[in-house]
């Protein structure tokens, strides 16, 4: 490498860290002066009167069903194992330059095409692998939450959740959170929160990662309506918002009660003494570690190989 090129990273690494070295210090001064300002705000007399009408929660209807069943407990543990892979691999197929192998399919069967098979990268086959498998988790729960009425727990039925989900922002901004009981109801900023992740950001999550996958037939008609540049400005993003949310989701858990909230979401339990939903929790973090660790490329490559041809 000469020496202007050595010059040019030491520049931009410079750079990075002379933009952190601002943005940081900044960004907790805003966090301060929003946090106060929220205060102060609420102790207004007008502001404290509207808090009272709309106290963060929205009623659910009367015959909605109250607590969380085993289905849901699972649902929830699978969909965080299929997203953490999902994310790590789409991290992945951005940034790895060189992959170990690549993958291509036997077009056989239900998989055969007129086109010819595409070769790609053996960790995009590993991402849309485990996007096959989250999906289908998310249509089995989207089935059972409506047969079961829990839908009614996730999706509005009242215009009062809008200034409810208000209220709520601005009790968790003032650091003065809502009193919620996640087991009858959640608050109304949670209830939005989880209607758009999974009605609106699961389905856009699918439907840009479809025009992206290797099997879609790129000389149709449909490539030129729906172009691949849509779908790559769509995809990335949306994994963003989906590991935003999660972050938030779980410092809030922990935050707010961990013993409590571990139970409810993975132990289905409502028993605030009981430990078992911990436990459950540890166990499933250590299951999400060890299929990490086991994502190795000779690992991927034995099973990509019971499904196509795997190769350089």
């Amino acid at each position: 490498m000469s020496g202007s090129e050595n010059g040019l990273l030491s520049a931009v690494r410079t750079s990075r860290w002379s933009t952190l070295a601002w943005a940081v210090p900044l960004v907790a001064v805003l966090a301060v002066v929003v946090v106060f300002g929220a205060r102060w705000l609420r102790v207004q007399p007008d502001v404290a009167a509207w808090l009272e009408t709309y106290p963060g929660e929205a009623p659910l209807p009367a015959w909605a069903p109250v607590g969380i069943p085993g289905w849901l407990a699972w649902q929830h543990f699978l969909n965080v194992f299929f997203l953490v892979l999902i994310v790590r691999t789409g991290w992945q197929i951005r940034t790895v330059q060189r992959p170990p192998a690549y993958w291509t399919r036997s077009n056989q069967g239900v998989l055969r095409t007129k086109a010819a098979p595409k070769k790609i990268p053996i960790h995009q086959w590993l991402h849309n692998a485990l996007d096959l498998l989250w999906v289908l988790n998310g249509v089995i729960f989207v089935i059972v939450l409506f047969v079961t009425g829990q839908w009614a727990r996730i999706v509005p039925t009242s215009w009062d959740v809008l200034p409810n989900a208000l209220s709520a922002a601005l009790q968790y901004v003032s650091f003065d959170w809502p009193v919620e009981d996640g087991w009858a109801n959640y608050n109304a900023l949670q209830q939005l929160s989880y209607f758009g992740v999974v009605f609106v950001l699961a389905p856009l999550a699918i439907l840009s990662g479809v025009r992206l996958a290797e099997f879609w037939p790129a000389a149709s008609k449909l490539s030129g309506i729906y172009r691949i540049e849509w779908a790559r400005a769509v995809h990335f993003p949306v994994m963003l918002l989906f590991v935003l949310f999660t972050l938030v989701h779980v410092i809030l858990v922990f935050a707010t009660g961990a013993q409590r909230n571990l139970n409810h979401m993975f132990a289905a339990s409502e028993d605030a003494s009981s430990w078992w939903g911990v436990v459950f929790f540890a166990g499933g973090m250590l299951l999400i570690i060890a299929a990490l660790t086991a994502a190795r490329p000779l690992v991927i490559r034995s099973v990509a190989a019971a499904f196509g041809r795997v190769g350089r």
